[in-house]
């Protein structure tokens, strides 16, 4: 058995607000210890508040992402990065002029069921 797993094709959560979305870990790798997801949000991109049941590590390669954490407005530039408990209410959004291209790890794995979000997103 081996000790360790190369992802070269991650799977392409389809999404219809233009961001994208590749899953190299997590429910797709049958995972559900953590996610590691590479993903780009448009220029004014922005999905609902929500209240994950999951940590979140997030890594901003490049660009600009804002973070509406309970109330608090927190704006995540490149080469930063951020750790939001489970059970906290936020929002992600990108209200700048460029995407964002960023990592997220979520702990356990992200899935449907665990975010809680407070309407539909259509992923």
């Amino acid at each position: 058995m081996k000790k360790y797993k190369i992802q070269k094709s991650p799977f392409v959560i389809p999404t219809t607000d233009g961001k994208l979305i590749e899953e190299h870990f997590g429910h797709t790798t049958e995972n559900g210890e953590l996610s590691l997801a590479h993903m780009i949000a448009p220029a004014g991109w922005s999905e609902p508040f929500q209240t994950p049941k999951f940590d979140e590590y997030t890594y901003i390669i490049r660009g600009k992402k804002q973070i509406n954490i309970d109330g608090e407005l927190i704006t995540l530039e490149a080469g930063q990065s951020i750790k939001i408990s489970k059970g906290v209410k936020i929002k992600y959004s990108n209200p700048f002029d460029t995407e964002c291209e960023y990592i997220a790890v979520c702990l356990p794995a992200f899935s449907i069921g665990l975010v809680n979000r407070e309407e539909d997103e259509k992923i």
